[in-house]
C-alpha cells in the first residue's frame, strides 16, 4: 500500500530516483518502478512475494484510477448536464419575464392613449394654426405695445378714496348696537363681506366687530381676519369713519342671538340691497337687541343706491385699510421680485401691497437668474367646483359628466337637486358665456393677441380640474409657465400650506404686480378684485386683458371655417373693447370697476378734477 501510495503521488523527482534504480536491478527481472526492488539479496525469497504483492497492489490502483476517471468524467457529464438544464431554465424564465414586461409595456402604452382620448382637445384645429403662428414668428422682436395701457386717459384717473386728513373727525357719537359679520367663501368673497359690513356700520352707526370668517367645506380653510390682514392697521385706517372693536362686549356674549331674532341669514337680505332696505329692516332689530348677526353676507349690499360719502367708505376699506399681515407680504414680496428679477424698482403697487417689507435690494443680484424682466398673469378659474357648477361640458366625455355630478351632490346640493327636475343643456351655456375657459382657450387669446412663445406667465389659482393633462395644450403653446409652488421653495411655502385663503392672498399679490393681467372668468372675485386693484393703483400703466366669454364662444364655434387672420381680428377686438376707459357703468361693481364718485377722480387738462 506504501508503494501505490508512492507511486500514486510521485512527481518530477520521485520519477528520475526510479529510473536509476532500475538500470541496477535488471537481472532480478525489475518489478517496476518502485522502491520495492532495492531490498537486499538476502532477502530474495521475501522479495519474490513481496514483488507479488506489489504486482497486485499496482493493478488495482490502476483499476481504481480508471474507476476514478470513468467515475469523475460521468460527474462531470451529469454536472454539465445540470447546469445547462438550469441555463435552459433561466432562459425560459427571462423570456416569460421579457414578455410579461413588454405586455405591461403595451398596457402602459395603450393607456396614455385612452388617457389622452379623455383628455381631448377641444379646438385641434385652432390649436395647430396658433402653434405654427407662434413657431413662425418666434425670432421676431415682440411688440412693446402689448405690456402697456393703450388708452392714455386711464392715466387721467386718480385715487381718491384715501384717509382724509382731519384727525380730529370721527364716527357719529350715537351707537345704536354692535354689527357681528360672518363672511363666507374663499379669501375675495370675504374681502367683500368685510368692506360691506364696514358701510352697513356706518349706515346704521353702529360699532362693527372685527368679521370673521366662516370654515368652507370648499375651501377647508380655518384662517380667521388675524391670520390675513393686519388688524390694528385696519382699526387705526378706519376709525375716523367707523368704530371697530375686536370682541363683542362681555354682557352681549352670552346672548342666543338666533333665539332673539338678531341673526340675519342671507336668505332674509336681498342680493345687492339698497341702503333702505338695511334702515327699514335691520335697524329696528339693531335698536332693539343692541346687536345683529349678519350670517354669511355675500354681496348683500348694492352700488348704485350707495351715496358717494358711503361708497368712498367702501373703496377706502378695500383698497387702502386692508394689508396683508407682514408674512404675507414679505412671501409676496419675495414671489414677484422673482418673477420681475429686480429689487430696487418699486412702484406705487408695490407701496400699497408689501408696505415695509420689500426685501434688500441685494436680492437682485443673488436670486435673478434666468428669469425675464415682465411677466403676465393668468388667473386660471378652472378648479373642480368652478368647472361643476358651471353645468357645461369640456370634452371629457361620460366619465367626466359623472365625475362633476358627484361634486355637485356633495357640496353644491341644491344645484344637483334642481338637475332632477330641470334640463340645462351645455352647449346653451357656452353659447351664453357662461362656462370658464380652459387652458386650451386661454392660450389662443394669448396667441391671437401676439404674445409670443418666450413670454414668462404666472399661473394663478389653485388644482386646475384634469391636472396637468389639462394643462398641456396651453404649455404646448408657451413652455415658460410657472406657479408660486415652482418659483417659492417648499420652506418658504411651508407657513401657508393648508391654507387656501393665504395661498390665495399670493396670487392675488403676484397678479396685481404683473406686467399684464388675463382674466378668464368674468365672475371669479379674485379677478374681479385684482382688475379693480391695478385700476385704482396702477396710474393707467397695468392693462388688464378680459375677454367676453359670450363673443368668444361664438368665435370658436366658427372654428372649422376661420381663419386663422380672422381669429385674431376678432380676439383682438373683442379684447380691446373692455380696455377702453370709462366711468362705471350701471350696475357694475365698484371693486372690479372703481372709476366712479367716491373712488377715483378724473384729472382735466386744466388742473380741475371732476368726481
Amino acid at each position: 500500500m506504501e508503494g501505490a501510495s508512492s507511486s500514486a503521488a510521485g512527481g518530477p523527482s520521485s520519477s528520475s530516483a526510479a529510473a536509476v534504480q532500475g538500470s541496477r536491478g535488471r537481472a532480478s527481472g525489475r518489478v517496476g518502478a518502485t522502491n520495492i526492488g532495492r531490498l537486499r539479496p538476502g532477502k530474495q525469497q521475501h522479495a519474490t512475494r513481496a514483488a507479488g504483492v506489489g504486482i497486485s497492489v499496482s493493478v488495482t490502483s490502476w483499476h481504481l484510477r480508471v474507476f476514478a476517471a470513468v467515475v469523475g468524467l460521468m460527474g462531470c457529464v451529469l454536472l454539465a448536464a445540470s447546469l445547462a438544464m438550469s441555463a435552459l431554465h433561466q432562459v425560459q424564465f427571462r423570456n416569460a419575464a421579457i414578455s410579461r414586461n413588454f405586455r405591461g409595456l403595451q398596457e402602459l402604452k395603450q393607456n396614455i392613449v385612452r388617457r389622452e382620448q379623455v383628455e381631448q382637445i377641444m379646438h385641434g384645429r385652432l390649436l395647430q394654426m396658433a402653434t405654427s403662428a407662434l413657431t413662425k414668428n418666434g425670432s421676431e422682436s415682440e411688440d412693446f405695445a402689448l405690456w402697456e395701457e393703450p388708452y392714455k386717459q386711464a392715466r387721467k384717473w386718480k385715487p381718491c378714496a384715501a384717509k382724509h386728513s382731519l384727525a380730529d373727525e370721527g364716527p357719529d357719537k350715537i351707537n345704536n348696537g354692535f354689527i357681528l359679520v360672518s363672511g363666507n367663501g374663499g379669501l375675495n368673497q370675504q374681502r367683500v363681506a368685510v368692506c360691506n359690513a364696514v358701510v352697513v356700520a356706518a349706515l346704521l352707526n353702529a360699532t362693527l366687530v372685527l368679521p370673521r370668517f366662516l370654515y368652507s367645506s370648499v375651501w377647508k380653510d380655518t384662517s380667521q381676519f388675524g391670520d390675513i390682514y393686519q388688524e390694528d392697521y385696519f382699526v387705526n385706517y378706519m376709525k375716523n369713519d367707523v368704530r371697530i372693536v375686536k370682541e363683542l362686549p362681555a354682557r352681549l356674549q352670552s346672548l342666543d342671538l338666533e333665539a332673539i331674532g338678531s341673526q340675519i341669514t342671507d336668505m332674509e337680505i336681498s342680493k345687492e340691497a339698497e341702503p333702505s332696505e338695511f334702515v327699514k329692516s335691520i335697524l329696528p332689530i339693531l335698536q332693539q337687541n343692541g346687536v345683529v348677526h349678519f350670517l354669511g353676507f355675500g354681496n348683500r349690499l348694492g352700488f348704485d343706491s350707495v351715496p358717494v360719502h358711503l361708497q368712498r367708505l367702501r373703496c377706502r376699506c378695500n383698497f387702502h385699510a386692508l394689508k396683508f399681515v407682514p408674512e404675507l407680504q414679505q412671501a409676496g414680496s419675495l414671489l414677484v421680485q422673482r418673477l420681475r428679477q429686480v429689487s430696487a424698482m418699486q412702484t406705487e403697487m408695490d407701496k400699497q401691497l408689501f408696505g415695509n417689507n420689500m426685501l434688500d435690494t441685494a436680492f437682485a443680484e443673488n436670486h435673478a437668474a434666468g428669469t425675464p424682466n415682465r411677466y403676465l398673469a393668468l388667473h386660471m378659474r378652472f378648479e373642480e367646483d368652478m368647472v361643476a357648477y358651471s353645468l357645461c361640458d369640456f370634452g371629457g366625455g361620460e366619465e367626466e359628466r359623472r365625475e362633476l355630478q358627484a361634486y355637485r351632490e356633495t357640496h353644491f346640493p341644491a344645484l344637483a337637486l334642481r338637475l332632477r327636475n330641470t334640463t340645462v343643456s351645455p352647449e346653451e351655456q357656452r353659447s351664453l358665456g357662461r362656462c370658464p375657459l380652459t387652458p386650451e382657450e386661454a392660450g389662443l387669446v394669448l396667441s391671437a393677441l401676439g404674445y409670443d412663445r418666450r413670454t414668462f406667465i404666472y399661473v394663478a389659482g389653485s388644482q386646475i380640474y384634469g391636472g396637468a393633462p389639462r394643462l398641456r395644450p396651453l404649455t404646448r403653446l408657451y413652455p415658460n409657465l410657472v406657479t408660486k409652488e415652482d418659483i417659492l421653495t417648499a420652506d418658504e411655502l411651508a407657513p401657508f400650506k393648508n391654507f387656501s385663503s393665504r395661498l390665495a392672498a399670493l396670487d392675488f399679490i403676484a397678479c396685481a404686480s404683473a406686467d399684464v393681467f388675463a382674466v378668464t372668468d368674468s365672475g371669479s372675485q379674485l379677478s374681479s378684485l385684482v382688475s379693480g386693484y391695478r385700476i385704482y393703483h396702477g396710474r393707467g400703466r397695468a392693462p388688464t386683458l378680459h375677454p367676453n366669454r359670450k363673443r368668444y364662444a361664438q368665435v370658436l364655434s366658427e372654428e372649422g371655417s376661420i381663419a386663422w387672420g380672422g381669429f385674431q381680428r376678432r380676439v383682438r377686438q373683442m379684447v380691446d373693447e373692455y380696455k377702453r376707459v370709462s366711468p362705471r357703468p350701471r350696475g357694475r361693481s365698484v371693486y372690479r370697476q372703481p372709476r366712479t364718485p367716491g373712488c377715483m377722480c378724473r384729472a382735466g387738462g386744466d388742473g380741475s378734477v371732476d368726481f
